[in-house]
């Protein structure tokens, strides 16, 4: 076989094998086109409006039990988490004169000991206030300075929640929220918002104002330090017409819904709806929809999914995209 022949079936199969690659992909880029749909029941059901923020656990009044002198622990009656009244003694201490008259009256034996402990006896240290031991600083024998702490208590644990200076003029005194521990996360307590904070914080160049959120109940396994997200809730809507936010499309600058169609299976028209308010996941349909009506929600590609999650998370480069009418929360 001739050279000339050679080039000539290299050419022909190089031609098959482009036009292969070139069916190949154009069959594929179709198909990812195509988008699928998810069928949903409009259902009624209460929608919560709220605005979502970060805290942490810590008390409201932190007070750290400090004797005036120095001197040294004979014993601790209390434990960490343990709730005190006003006035409970809550530990025995020495002062340095006494520690070291004990100690001498030691060495001599248990009859000198006696006598100097009915003697002189030790310090009681009692409870300023009703609150709970959060921090045990010293064991009992260790010595201490004055103004050292021997004991932290709090009266009251709250959540310290953060909430931006775009979002601080909706929350105010008495609102009702809900408090999710990150360590605890299938478990939801009721609280309300018992103060304001006056003076901003500014991380990241972001400016925000602390709130202090009192659960009506705070059980034993909540700890100070520990981290929670906090959602203030604005409005409740009861018996709200609710679809998902990945059913509303747009056309013609107006927002619109696709329906199933019982006659046909061709995919039916947006038709256009009036929204009411909405959250991170779901928002309300004022009007266009009625209760039990099938939407059609298209599915996400993953391309998409992880456009989407990008678009929610604030600090991802590609920014926050969600629709306007509310803050996000739960329904």
């Amino acid at each position: 076989m001739s050279i000339a022949k050679n080039k000539k079936w290299i050419l022909i199969i190089g031609a098959f094998l482009l036009l292969g690659a070139a069916i190949f992909f154009l069959t594929k880029k179709e198909d990812s086109s195509k988008t699928t749909y998810r069928e949903v029941k409009v259902e009624k059901n209460l929608f919560t409006e709220t605005i979502i923020s970060t805290g942490t656990v810590a008390p409201e009044n932190r007070l750290a039990i400090k004797p005036p002198i120095g001197g040294r622990v004979e014993k601790i009656l209390v434990e960490e988490g343990q709730k005190v009244k006003a006035g409970q003694i809550l530990a025995w201490v020495s002062t340095t004169e006494r520690a070291a008259l004990i100690d001498s009256a030691r060495a001599e034996g248990a009859t000198e000991l006696a006598q100097w402990e009915q003697f002189y006896k030790p310090t009681p240290v009692y409870a300023p206030i009703n609150g709970m031991i959060i921090l045990k600083s010293l064991e009992p024998g260790q010595s201490f300075n004055a103004g050292d702490s021997i004991l932290v208590m709090s009266d009251r644990l709250t959540i310290k929640a953060q909430v931006d200076e775009t979002s601080i003029s909706k929350v105010s005194l008495g609102q009702k929220a809900v408090v999710v521990l990150d360590a605890y996360p299938n478990e939801r307590l009721d609280a309300t918002v018992v103060h304001l904070g006056f003076d901003s914080r500014t991380i990241n160049s972001v400016t925000s104002y602390i709130v202090d959120v009192l659960p009506s109940k705070i059980p034993g396994h909540m700890l100070s330090g520990m981290t929670a997200n906090v959602e203030f809730i604005l409005n409740e809507i009861p018996n709200a017409l609710i679809v998902p936010n990945e059913a509303i499309q747009t056309k013609d600058g107006n927002a619109c819904i696709r329906q199933k169609k019982t006659e046909s299976s061709d995919l039916p028209e947006c038709n256009p709806v009036k929204l009411g308010a909405n959250n991170d996941q779901k928002t309300v349909v004022l009007s266009g929809l009625q209760e039990g009506d099938t939407i059609l929600v298209a599915e996400l590609k993953p391309i998409d999914a992880k456009r989407k999650a990008n678009q929610a998370n604030p600090f991802s480069p590609m920014g926050s995209g969600r629709p306007s009418g509310g803050g996000g929360g739960r329904h």
